[in-house]
């Protein structure tokens, strides 16, 4: 915790209102963010009550679910009513989605009537979608009014919006078509109308955009805030970077997730309970271990084969565990390719030609490897025999290349997420495959 933080807290009880607005002044969001994770709850419910309200709209949207919770049900009825008024309503509706009922009751109950059709409005859309992450709040005018006008309807409503860089331009039916930015407003004559200036190739989203997708458009056009659109084109909101900052976040670590061979929701490591972590890790254990088991079945089909060429016993953990890197590296490459948008699967063909050239060059160079391994360092084998292994290794390298670049662009093309072809996934496919493998060319070139 911050010396500063733990002599507020210390003094607090001894100071006027102005001097604890001083003293928290004085400690920055992100020092306090990271604080907060070592305060008790007597003392967050203390620090939060005291805190300026812009901060308390800032801090609460950041803090975990279960914060959240014990922060708003230790608030008065006065309290809520003042924060949920000041707060942005795509933040509330967070709050709403993920909340106990207890808590999503003291929400509405608080909230204005105009907060109430804000919820409404937004609660119809999936919380994934680029609807579920928008504000509601956002300025638009008309193209027929007059700069002057526009700075005059601006003035009077900017304290009601949260973001406030470019003023969208809307037709009588509500129907987006154009954007100004503010240096492009105070720029202009008073006298001149808003349709002589605006830009009419706006970059926008549909409201049941993916919000991956949002992300991936506001990165790829450096944008601070994308308006959203119903399929008529009508302006309902806008999404700013704040939230798809969030959402970048939360995708990141679903994938990372994923990648180890996890399941489950994002949420906070120390936020979740013993049995939601073993919930988040042991379906995939089981189908593993159940995968792991064909590879057991394969491996009793060539006991008498082990039993005449014991030295293929000896180098089975090499040939597995590089096929297995190969693959996880390629379906790496893919999976970011695909996440990023460089890849398409319409370029598969040309893909699977580039990555057969790779598997094969791999697999030339690793079994090169291999094969002086295993004659000159012990328990040293003949030449024939390193041979055997270095080109049932090529062949599994090119195999486990193949496969680890097909499998996420075939996953990705039927709709779903193609980090499933992690790496505990991917190697245990490849084991099952490269025993196959290594064990019928051995058959074969031993004459077995």
């Amino acid at each position: 915790m911050s010396n500063i933080l733990e002599h507020y807290l210390e003094y607090h009880d001894k100071m006027s209102q102005n001097e604890k607005i001083e003293f928290l002044n004085d400690i920055s969001f992100s020092d306090l963010l990271e604080a907060w994770q070592e305060l008790n709850a007597e003392e967050a419910l203390t620090i939060f009550a005291d805190l300026p309200m812009n901060i308390k709209t800032d801090l609460i949207p950041e803090l975990s679910d279960h914060d959240q919770e014990f922060i708003i049900s230790g608030l008065s009825a006065q309290n809520k009513k003042t924060l949920f008024k000041m707060m942005e309503p795509d933040d509330l509706v967070d709050i709403m989605q993920s909340a106990s009922k207890e808590v999503r009751n003291a929400v509405w109950e608080n909230l204005s009537e105009d907060g109430k059709r804000e919820m409404l409005f937004l609660l119809r859309y999936d919380e994934d979608d680029a609807a579920g992450l928008m504000t509601p709040r956002f300025l638009a005018v008309q193209a027929g009014i007059t700069i002057a006008q526009a700075i005059q309807f601006i003035r009077a409503n900017c304290n009601s919006v949260e973001f406030l860089f470019s003023i969208y331009v809307i037709d009588k039916l509500e129907r987006l078509i154009g954007i100004i930015t503010m240096k492009e407003l105070l720029a202009a004559n008073d006298a001149v109308k808003i349709s002589t200036l605006i830009q009419e190739k706006v970059v926008s989203v549909y409201d049941d955009t993916d919000q991956e997708d949002v992300a991936r458009i506001m990165e790829e056009n450096d944008m601070a805030a994308i308006p959203v659109t119903n399929h008529d084109h009508v302006l309902i909101g806008i999404v700013t970077f704040d939230d798809v900052i969030d959402v970048i976040r939360e995708e990141q670590t679903e994938d990372v997730y994923k990648m180890g061979a996890m399941g489950g929701s994002s949420d906070s490591y120390l936020d979740s309970s013993i049995w939601a972590l073993v919930r988040k890790r042991v379906p995939w254990l089981i189908v593993l271990l159940l995968m792991g088991t064909v590879s057991a079945n394969i491996l009793t089909q060539y006991t008498s084969l082990m039993a005449g060429a014991a030295f293929l016993v000896i180098f089975m953990p090499v040939i597995t565990q590089t096929g297995g890197n190969t693959g996880s590296q390629s379906s790496t490459l893919m999976i970011r390719g695909l996440a990023t948008g460089e890849i398409q699967f319409k370029e598969i063909f040309k893909i699977l030609g580039r990555e057969f050239i790779i598997g094969i060059l791999l697999g030339v160079l690793t079994g090169a490897v291999i094969i002086l391994r295993s004659i000159l360092l012990p328990p040293g084998v003949g030449i024939y025999e390193g041979v055997v292994i270095g080109f049932s290794l090529m062949l599994v390298v090119l195999l486990s290349n193949l496969l680890g670049t097909i499998a996420p662009l075939l996953i990705h093309k039927a709709g779903f997420d193609p980090t499933v072809m992690s790496a505990p996934l991917m190697a245990t496919l490849i084991d099952i495959c490269g025993y196959a493998i290594y064990f019928e060319t051995a058959r074969y070139l031993l004459h077995l």
